[in-house]
C-alpha cells in the first residue's frame, strides 16, 4: 500500500526533501547518466506541489512535482515524474499521474498542462490525453518533446 501526500516546498521536512532529491539524483543523473542543473529554484516557488508517494516501511517509492502557470511554461506542468528502482512497474507511475493530472484540472480549469517529455515516454504520457506539440529536441543531451493536454 503506497500513501500519497502532496506539499508545497515550505511543508517539506528537511529529511523529506532530501529524499525526493536523492531519489531525483539517484534516477536522472546516475542511472541516466545526465549531468544537469538538479536545483532550479522552481522547487521552492510557492506554486509547486511535490508529490509523494511511500510505501509501508516509509521509504520514497515515487515523486513528481506539479509546476504552476508560468513557471515552467504558460500552462502548469508536470516534471521530475521518478519512481524508484525497487518500485517500478508496479503501476505507482501510472497512479501518480492520474492524481496530478486530476489536481492540475481542479486547480487550474480549463489551462491544460504542458510537459517536456523523454521522447521515449511518448506513448506512456499520451495515454493520459497528451499529444506531440514539438519536434524531439535534445535537453541535457537525452531527446525531449513538449506535449501537451488539452484543458480539463
Amino acid at each position: 500500500m503506497i500513501k500519497w501526500e502532496t506539499k508545497t516546498f515550505d511543508r517539506l521536512g528537511a529529511d523529506e526533501l532530501y529524499e525526493l532529491l536523492k531519489l531525483r539524483v539517484d534516477i536522472f543523473v546516475v542511472e541516466q547518466n545526465c549531468a544537469y542543473a538538479e536545483l532550479d529554484e522552481k522547487d521552492r516557488h510557492p506554486g509547486t506541489r511535490h508529490v509523494t508517494g511511500r510505501n509501508e516501511e516509509g521509504d520514497l517509492a515515487a515523486y513528481l512535482r506539479i509546476l504552476p502557470p508560468g513557471l515552467g511554461f504558460d500552462q502548469p506542468g508536470i516534471g521530475r515524474v521518478a519512481v524508484s528502482k525497487a518500485h517500478r512497474r508496479q503501476g505507482l507511475c501510472h497512479t501518480m499521474m492520474e492524481m496530478a493530472v486530476d489536481q492540475i484540472c481542479r486547480a487550474w480549469p480549463g489551462l491544460g498542462i504542458k510537459i517536456s517529455a523523454q521522447a521515449y515516454l511518448e506513448t506512456f504520457y499520451g495515454s493520459y490525453g497528451f499529444e506531440k506539440a514539438s519536434d524531439t529536441y535534445l535537453e541535457d543531451g537525452i531527446p525531449h518533446l513538449d506535449m501537451v493536454r488539452k484543458g480539463g
